[in-house]
């Protein structure tokens, strides 16, 4: 049972409103939840339960190890493993109804003989490289590819994959050659003799902003992770109506102090209060992903003001001036993301002040830090 204020409260309200405005964004197309990295973040196992209670058609994964705790929790969904698997995955995959993203030859042999054994067919989605210089089949290689499964009679092709590189930006050069490059990979898997059922190219972004990239005829799947949470992939990107952020990341002043102009604070005397000032520790640290690049430059919100960080942030341990903010006690809430009053923090600014981006933000939010379901 937590005892320590420091929780990320998780509104899976936000979260189902959220796949409600991207199922309008794209109508006719279904939904793939990106669930990897515990739900980015959120929790994997409570946020699949609202998404599969809402309906969505697949739950997606990195890592088959990812799926069997969301097998283990109960969920029924079908979970396809974005990451394909290693060896001795392939048993797994087929013994907790797995779907596998398949890309390599030995992928369609060790699969092959996983369905062999259990006597039973294994479903697969053929993962094309058209530009992301990551994990595919490249183009020139799926003729060779589709031979090899022409041959493994026990693994149904259900499905054609690819992932854009650079759909949140505003050059579109390459996306439009990832759309053109995918379109004539599915070409070649009809004319082998392959019509997968499932056709999917578009994150967030490319729901978002390339109506070609879910189409719901050429592609009628769409694999929404960030959007989900509640937080467009670039500024530009906007959904018919507005998103909702899942999480908000709270804890509590534990320990007030008064110090006289001249006194340092924290490891390596980085700050000096330059004048008479209150300081408030906050029970938050590097170590639950309060990253210590925030150091002398973030804030947090106290009273619906911003407090600035001052000083190194620890290990568990972080502190704020909150001379400005008459009243303040300990025991009072902060907010480090979310809305506190009229004022917001957003993983956005977090993410700038850190140089990196809001799915390391939201990734980097510790184990210890518990995530406290809220409905509404």
């Amino acid at each position: 049972m937590p005892i320590r204020p420091t929780r990320a409260e998780i509104v899976l309200g936000a979260l189902t409103r959220n796949l409600a405005t991207l199922h309008a964004a794209a109508p006719g197309v279904d939904v793939l939840a990106v669930v990897k990295a515990d739900a980015y973040g959120h929790g994997a196992v409570p946020v699949s339960r609202a998404l599969e209670a809402a309906g969505v058609r697949f739950l997606g994964v990195a890592l088959v190890e990812e799926g069997l705790v969301l097998r283990e929790a109960g969920l029924r969904s079908d979970i396809l493993v974005l990451g394909g698997a290693y060896d001795g995955g392939w048993e797994l995959m087929l013994e907790h109804r797995m779907v596998p993203v398949v890309f390599r030859s030995e992928h369609l042999t060790a699969l092959e003989a996983a369905a062999r054994a259990r006597g039973t067919t294994a479903r697969a989605h053929l993962k094309v490289d058209t530009g992301m210089g990551r994990l595919g089949v490249l183009p020139a290689d799926v003729p060779a590819f589709l031979d090899a499964a022409r041959v493994c009679r026990r693994v149904e092709l259900e499905g054609l994959c690819s992932h854009f590189a650079n759909a949140d930006l505003a050059d579109a050069t390459l996306t439009g050659l990832q759309v053109t490059r995918f379109r004539t990979a599915l070409q070649q898997m009809r004319a082998a003799g392959f019509d997968p059922r499932w056709r999917h190219l578009s994150n967030s972004a490319g729901l978002l902003a390339l109506p070609e990239a879910r189409d719901g005829v050429e592609m009628n799947l769409a694999r929404p992770g960030l959007a989900l949470y509640g937080l467009a992939p670039a500024p530009w990107l906007r959904p018919p109506r507005a998103l909702e952020p899942v999480l908000r990341w709270k804890t509590a002043v534990m320990h007030l102090k008064s110090v006289a102009a001249g006194t340092p604070i924290s490891y390596g005397s980085t700050w000096t209060a330059p004048r008479p000032s209150r300081i408030a520790t906050l029970p938050v640290g590097y170590a639950d992903g309060w990253s210590r690049l925030l150091s002398n430059r973030g804030s947090v919100l106290v009273r619906g003001r911003r407090a600035p960080i001052v000083g190194r942030v620890c290990m568990d341990l972080c502190m704020v001036d909150v001379t400005d903010i008459p009243g303040a006690e300990v025991g009072d809430e902060v907010v480090l993301l979310g809305r506190q009053g009229n004022e917001e923090q957003d993983a956005h600014r977090l993410a700038a002040l850190q140089s990196t981006i809001v799915y390391d933000v939201l990734c980097a939010i510790g184990a210890r830090v518990p995530r406290v379901v809220v409905e509404s």
